[in-house]
């Protein structure tokens, strides 16, 4: 009898230790599993975040590379009968994340992204411009006409429209509506070359 009781509770302690065993095994499995499941789903959110279309994204300019691809500092002066365009106005700082001017500064503008043109950075700060003319938010025109020019340069080379130019680190853009002779175009591009840009 001693012999008998001593095997049943041998056998007993060794069916515990299986079903023991068996039931770690079976969290172990579902650990593993889940961990899977959540490396699998962070991996497949990286690789669409990674790739993402731009365009998908809600106020992405045309043909951008993702927000953050690119950063640079453009200086920009904006002449309207002599009078600088005010940019360092709260109305017309970071109005976009892609394409700005930011910290209460109107002489350099703020790339974020690859791709993104001058014509974006207008339109997102409610300025209409065309190769003919600049009109204000207030919808106050500035077109060229038999007295008045606007005239485009940049790096010191006159354009016909800069819409579609995409602003490059350290370059130079001068827009002058007005009827200035070459000597007051000269000086107005001496100034801008002088601005500090604020990086």
């Amino acid at each position: 009898m001693g012999r008998k009781e001593r095997r049943e509770r041998e056998q007993k302690r060794e069916s515990r230790a299986l079903k023991h065993s068996a039931e770690k095994r079976k969290h172990m499995m579902i650990a593993v599993a889940v961990f899977a499941s959540v490396v699998a789903i962070v991996g497949w959110s990286a690789y669409n975040f990674a790739t993402m279309d731009t365009t998908q994204i809600s106020g992405a300019p045309f043909g951008a590379g993702p927000l953050n691809s690119d950063h640079t500092h453009t200086g920009i002066l904006v002449k309207i009968f002599g009078d600088t365009f005010p940019f360092h106005e709260v109305g017309y700082q970071v109005q976009s994340e892609w394409i700005h001017f930011e910290n209460h500064d109107g002489t350099t503008i703020h790339r974020h992204a690859t791709g993104v043109t001058l014509g974006f950075l207008f339109e997102s700060l409610g300025i209409e411009l065309t190769d003919e003319c600049y009109v204000f938010p207030n919808g106050q025109r500035f077109c060229t006409n038999e007295d008045y020019t606007l005239r485009f340069f940049i790096d010191g080379v006159e354009m016909d429209d800069i819409r579609n130019h995409i602003p490059m680190e350290d370059g130079r853009i001068l827009i002058a509506y007005g009827d200035e002779s070459e000597e007051e175009i000269t000086a107005m591009l001496a100034e801008l070359n002088s601005m500090e840009l604020v990086r």
